[in-house]
């Protein structure tokens, strides 16, 4: 019995509860579904960032362009670079797949590259948001870099060049004559081109996009959620005043 209702535990709460890991603190991400600009500049960013190693397979460009109001030509100059998984041009219409190859993944990174078009779901966009702004340097790492909220990662921070360098800092605590290192934060080995203001308004429209490319008809559905509240809202009445006028003689 313990079992199966841990098990409608597991089931009933979202993943994105546990996605975090225990004790890694989350900044809340500043997303805008409604923001079509921002939603714009982030597609910019993860097809220059992200798009040569992640796809998007259930994303289409012409789906992109539809949304955010921009022309299949904008699409096209912004975000088709390379050829598709099938190794040909890609089209307005296909699927945001790569052509990297599962087999070349693992013999270059050590395993598969995920596809990102449900990472803002599964993750949430609060742990992506952090993610891609706590990378610092390590050493003992083959990229040379690591990751508070994902420690160990195997993906090196393609995005150094904007954020710079950094390096974390740990604080020594002694309790009960044990000796601990706790994380206090970052100091910058090396600038990047862009402010740490620049840089997490660049994080920002990038996470926007995926959380759009998550689920592209969220805006809709609540926008549609607002009729249907109000929907109810009106027929509550009638449906009262229908029944009181049911039970008028029971009464």
């Amino acid at each position: 019995m313990k079992k199966q209702f841990l098990i409608l535990l597991l089931a009933i709460f979202p993943a994105t509860l546990f996605a975090a890991g225990a004790g890694v603190h989350l900044d809340k991400a500043p997303i805008d579904i409604y923001d079509k600009d921002s939603i714009k500049r982030g597609a910019k960013s993860f097809a220059d960032y992200c798009f040569s190693c992640h796809s998007a397979k259930y994303m289409r460009f012409n789906r992109i362009a539809k949304d955010t109001g921009m022309s299949e030509d904008e699409v096209r100059e912004m975000m088709i670079y390379t050829r598709n998984s099938k190794g040909k041009p890609t089209k307005i219409g296909d699927l945001m797949t790569v052509s990297m190859t599962e087999d070349y993944a693992k013999r270059a990174f050590g395993g598969a590259v995920p596809d990102l078009s449900l990472t803002a779901r599964s993750r949430g966009a609060d742990w992506l948001y952090t993610y891609l702004r706590t990378f610092y340097a390590d050493d003992s790492r083959p990229s040379g870099m690591n990751n508070t909220t994902f420690p160990d990662v195997g993906m090196p921070n393609v995005l150094w060049e904007l954020q710079g360098i950094q390096k974390a800092v740990y604080t020594t605590e002694e309790n009960d004559g044990v000796t601990s290192e706790h994380f206090s934060g970052f100091e910058t080995a090396q600038a990047g081109s862009m402010t740490a203001e620049e840089y997490d308004a660049f994080v920002a429209d990038l996470v926007n996009f995926m959380v759009y490319v998550a689920e592209p008809v969220q805006t809709e559905r609540r926008d549609l959620g607002v009729y249907v509240l109000i929907f109810l809202a009106i027929f509550f009445v009638f449906a009262y005043m229908l029944k009181k006028e049911y039970w008028k003689d029971v009464h």
